[in-house]
């Protein structure tokens, strides 16, 4: 189980559960936060380069984000970070599509001054065809195992 910083390895893998998108939650998403025509109508949708409904990237990000917490790669500690290396939308999103994420730690370092550790792992959304719809690599700060000798 992780629970540190010392828990992770490089190649380390994670897989989470899925989550269907439906053409409400789309609209839903768009109207509050990104209000353009091809996330908010289909017949305006179809007559951009999506053709067709298509998800806000930033919705796949959130949807993306609620898969890693349910995830826990980090054990019981928050997923807190210093940003977001290559992010990537490769697709779009459709309604009725059924996403999972993937993720593998590709950078461990351990601080020389603080208790943690920063961890990168590159995530990817698949859509329910295996297609790399969304990726992103954060740059999280995990505590590490506390000195028990002290």
């Amino acid at each position: 189980m992780i629970e540190w910083f010392d828990d992770l390895s490089l190649g380390m893998r994670f897989k989470s559960g899925e989550v269907s998108v439906s053409a409400d939650d789309i609209k839903r998403f768009a109207s509050e936060f990104d209000p353009q025509p091809f996330h908010l109508d289909e017949a305006a949708a179809e007559k951009t380069a999506f053709k067709g409904l298509a998800a806000s990237g930033w919705h796949t990000a959130a949807i993306s984000m609620a898969l890693t917490v349910a995830v826990r790669p980090f054990g019981p500690h928050p997923l807190m970070g210093l940003g977001v290396d290559d992010l990537r939308w490769m697709m779009p999103v459709r309604a009725g599509d059924v996403l999972h994420l993937e993720g593998e730690v590709v950078e461990l370092t351990p601080s020389r001054t603080k208790p943690q550790g920063v961890a990168k792992i590159k995530w990817t959304a698949y859509n329910q065809r295996g297609e790399a719809v969304y990726t992103f690599t954060p740059i999280g700060i995990v505590p590490r195992k506390p000195n028990l000798a002290s």
